[in-house]
């Protein structure tokens, strides 16, 4: 059997033209029904991947664009029962609310209405997101004041089908920690029977399980976090920078004119990877608003979409960083797993960028935009060059493969934060499987 997910690194072949046009307008039977056609061609099999890619990502997307725009209205009245009609075509407009159009009509994502939360002043009638930063600004002041601060933790995290599995073939991965700089003293404490653990420097590292008489799989582990503080701007670097990481990776890392043409203006006059990187962290982290995205299978182009739009999640401000990076020559790459509080954790993205003589330095530059949009200036300028112990580091690479490799499609592609499986050679999508990661142990030290 084929990895029918490395269909998704054609995504930057064109579709035919008239599959494109009936995307656009909302015809999804149309376009499904004209891709089944292409497919029947053998003398275009070249288009195959990219037309595969497509089907699944059009069978999937009513799942992440549910609302049409009535109920999305009702939704927001709600909460906001004198919202107008053109205050929320403002919203939409000013790209708060993220949308597709599904069978002629325009259909929001599933959390338009979280996203907009974010910004009171545009949505006064809705109950703004409840925050309070007091104890990570804690942390973070404590890190600057003794140059770091580690975290011992311990998670215990679950995947199960939630269709009915009986007698089939299941395949389940989940992630599990990384040898990397910042983890040490990495424990697997109990697991269910049977796993196979992937090898420490895997890009996604998992572990893994196969069997037909079970649907529910679990793993606890124990791991020590470091995060060390440091001033990128008082490092000294050399005047040879090394290359590698400075690369495309196609689909999403792509050097598109408008991403280059950008990354010049940016860090024209700037001398060294510390002032290139960082004045692309600030364009980043002072331009692009938080907004909830759909499942990474539904996006194009991820870093320029971004650029363009101004709008994104973790991943895609990573994504962005990273590439903007890489354009100017400075070496980044990405990495990610969970962000972990003593209350909970959940999945998160970030990047690292490279300086010699001193090795990896970090950035979230979500972490930072919204230390912006809450202003906390503090807590914008920590995240360049710095991260926090609050994390578990699983994955280095951006579309990196399981082990074993996961055949099947997959939830993403992407990314592995909380798991994938399959059954009987069929990935399940986020309605297919049930997912959890509670926090068992959380001591600073």
């Amino acid at each position: 059997m084929k990895n029918q997910n490395e269909a998704f690194l054609h995504l930057m072949d064109a579709l035919p033209a008239d599959v494109a046009r009936r995307k656009a307008m909302g015809d999804i039977q149309g376009a499904l029904r004209l891709i089944e056609g292409y497919l029947a061609q053998d003398c275009q099999r070249e288009l195959f991947p990219r037309l595969e890619a497509e089907k699944m990502r059009l069978e999937r997307l009513r799942d992440s664009y549910p609302y049409d725009r009535a109920t999305a209205l009702a939704m927001v009245r709600e909460e906001w029962p004198g919202c107008t009609e053109e205050q929320f075509d403002a919203l939409v407009d000013g790209r708060r609310m993220d949308w597709r159009m599904v069978d002629g009509q325009m259909h929001f994502h599933s959390g338009f209405l979280n996203s907009t939360r974010l910004y009171p002043a545009e949505a006064p009638g809705l109950k703004p997101e409840a925050e309070d930063h007091s104890k990570r600004n804690e942390m973070l002041s404590r890190m600057r004041k003794e140059g770091g601060l580690s975290a011992c933790i311990t998670l215990k995290a679950s995947i199960r089908a939630a269709v009915p599995s009986a007698g089939k073939r299941v395949q389940a991965w989940l992630p599990f920690p990384a040898d990397c700089p910042q983890q040490s003293e990495i424990q697997l404490l109990e697991a269910t029977p049977g796993y196979v653990l992937a090898p420490a420097d895997a890009p996604a590292r998992t572990i893994y399980w196969e069997s037909t008489g079970r649907d529910s799989f679990e793993v606890t582990y124990r791991y020590r976090h470091k995060a060390s503080f440091v001033d990128p701007y008082a490092l000294k670097w050399d005047s040879v920078q090394p290359v590698f990481d400075t690369e495309e990776a196609l689909p999403h890392i792509a050097f598109t004119p408008y991403l280059q043409a950008l990354a010049r203006r940016l860090t024209q006059g700037k001398e060294g990877p510390i002032q290139k990187a960082g004045a692309i962290y600030d364009y980043v982290t002072g331009h692009v608003d938080y907004r909830y995205q759909p499942a990474y299978i539904q996006l194009d182009d991820i870093a320029d979409s971004c650029a363009k739009e101004l709008r994104g999640d973790c991943g895609v401000m990573a994504l962005l960083f990273i590439t903007l990076c890489r354009i100017a020559g400075v070496p980044a790459r990405w990495q990610s797993g969970l962000h972990v509080t003593p209350d909970g954790a959940g999945a998160h993205d970030w990047a690292m960028f490279y300086v010699a003589p001193y090795g990896w330095l970090y950035a979230d530059p979500s972490f930072g935009s919204g230390g912006r949009r809450n202003g906390e200036p503090e807590r914008t300028k920590h995240y360049f060059g710095n991260l926090d112990p609050c994390r578990m580091v699983a994955n280095s690479l951006f579309q990196a493969p399981l082990t074993p490799p996961d055949l099947a499609w997959r939830h993403d592609p992407y990314d592995n934060q909380l798991g994938e499986m399959a059954i009987d050679g069929v990935g399940m999508d986020g309605h297919g499987m049930e997912r959890d990661v509670k926090v068992v142990d959380f001591t600073f030290e």
